[in-house]
C-alpha cells in the first residue's frame, strides 16, 4: 500500500521548529504552525500572543486574533483559504487550540460587579522557555480605572500567583 504524504509548503521557520500544519492562502502565500508558534506570511506570532482563533467554512475565512492590550483593538488576521484546502484549515485550527490552551497555566474569573469582573490569566510559551505574562481580561462595562475594580483585579492576581507558586 502506498501512503500518501503532503508536501511542505515553502514557509521559513525559526531554527529548531518544524512544521506540523499549514494551510494555501486563496491569494498566494500560507499559513502554518510549529510548536512555537504561528507563521503568517511575513510575521511569526508566539502561541502565547494568540488570543483566538475560528474557521468559518462557508466563507472559507480563518481568523486569528492577537492577544491585546485592554481599551485598544486587538491585532486581528482574517485569512481567505481556498475550498479545496478546508481539511488543511481544520487541521490547522486544531493545532491552533491545542498550542493556545497549552499557553494558558491559568485563567480566574473574579466577580466584581454582579457576575461581571475580571479574568486574570497567565500565560507562557507552551515549550515553557518564556517568561510567565499576567493578562487582565475586564467584561464589558467594567472600568479598569475604578479603584473598587483596581483592587479586585490585584487581590485575583496575588491569588493566582499564589496558586502556581510565583508568590
Amino acid at each position: 500500500m502506498r501512503s500518501i504524504r503532503r508536501s511542505r509548503p515553502p514557509v521559513e521557520v525559526a531554527v529548531g521548529e518544524r512544521l506540523l500544519a499549514w494551510a494555501p492562502l486563496a491569494h498566494g502565500g500560507w499559513v502554518a504552525g510549529t510548536r512555537d508558534a504561528f507563521y503568517l506570511p511575513g510575521a511569526r506570532v508566539p502561541w502565547e500572543q494568540v488570543q483566538a482563533a475560528d474557521w468559518d467554512h462557508d466563507e472559507g475565512r480563518l481568523r486569528l486574533s492577537e492577544v491585546g492590550t485592554w481599551g485598544e483593538e486587538r491585532p486581528l488576521h482574517v485569512l481567505a483559504i481556498p475550498d479545496d484546502a478546508a481539511k488543511d484549515a481544520d487541521r490547522l485550527l486544531q493545532l491552533v487550540r491545542e498550542r493556545v490552551t497549552a499557553s494558558v497555566l491559568i485563567s480566574r474569573h473574579v466577580p466584581v460587579a454582579g457576575r461581571r469582573g475580571v479574568r486574570v490569566v497567565a500565560r507562557r510559551a507552551p515549550s515553557g522557555r518564556s517568561d510567565v505574562q499576567w493578562i487582565y481580561e475586564y467584561d464589558e462595562g467594567v472600568d479598569p480605572d475604578d479603584p473598587f475594580v483596581r483592587a479586585a483585579a490585584e487581590s485575583a492576581l496575588a491569588a493566582a500567583k499564589a496558586d502556581v507558586g510565583m508568590t
